[in-house]
């Protein structure tokens, strides 16, 4: 089996369906507040609302948000709380358990919210889940991290992507995710080589491998050592 292939797609999320699990990362919940960019609908309706329609795409049993639920170091929004029991509800009400994984932005978390927080989630699929802002605690052969904001520019438009890392961390296979929330816009990954990482989990860009999820379909692309000179 490749590294990934038990791996379910969606729009800034993957599934792992064995196990009936939903993991997101980076949603960021009060983003809003210190950017120029607006949502139409408003950061937290945006955000509860794409949370529902991949719940309701397949049956779920838990989701893991893989760090930086929180987006504020320093004080908490108006309303991110109000967001934060929303997206614990809408789990709640689709029979799901949320776990959340802390991220380098989450230090205010336990204080606005009582929802448990832990280093990393490992899956029975063999995947830990961490943020990847540091090397985790525990050890595996797979892990499935955020922290990047993965975006690739292809034609002039930032398209948020997933990356298929082979051979990183001690040889450990890494699935990066975008972004959850849309008001980051992503960090391009097409010239990123291993020192532009934020994560000391990826090691090697080139054998990074992008995935768009269009609404539509599953785009894989080549590795970056390979496509960068077509882009």
């Amino acid at each position: 089996m490749a590294a990934f292939e038990d791996v379910s797609y969606g729009r800034r999320s993957v599934r792992f369906p064995e196990s009936q699990t939903l993991v997101l990362a980076d949603m960021h919940v009060g983003r809003d507040a210190t950017s120029d960019v607006e949502l139409p609908m408003g950061e937290g309706d945006d955000l509860i609302d794409r949370l529902a329609e991949r719940l309701a795409t397949a049956p779920t049993d838990r989701v893991i948000v893989a760090g930086d639920f929180l987006h504020s170091f320093g004080s908490v929004p108006y309303g991110v709380p109000e967001t934060i029991d929303r997206v614990a509800s809408t789990v709640e009400g689709a029979g799901a358990q949320l776990s959340v994984v802390a991220g380098n932005h989450d230090r205010l978390l336990e204080e606005v919210s009582d929802v448990p927080v832990t280093d990393s989630v490992a899956l029975d699929e063999g995947a830990l889940v961490h943020h990847g802002h540091e090397v985790p605690e525990a050890d595996a052969s797979r892990y499935v991290i955020g922290h990047e904001h993965p975006a690739i520019a292809i034609e002039g438009d930032r398209h948020p992507c997933f990356l298929e890392c082979r051979n990183q961390y001690e040889g450990a296979e890494v699935l990066v995710l975008p972004a959850f929330n849309r008001v980051a816009v992503g960090t391009v990954v097409n010239s990123m080589d291993a020192a532009d990482s934020m994560s000391p989990l990826l090691i090697d860009m080139d054998g990074c491998r992008p995935v768009v999820r269009t609404a539509e379909e599953t785009l894989r692309f080549p590795g970056l050592g390979t496509l960068r000179s077509h882009l």
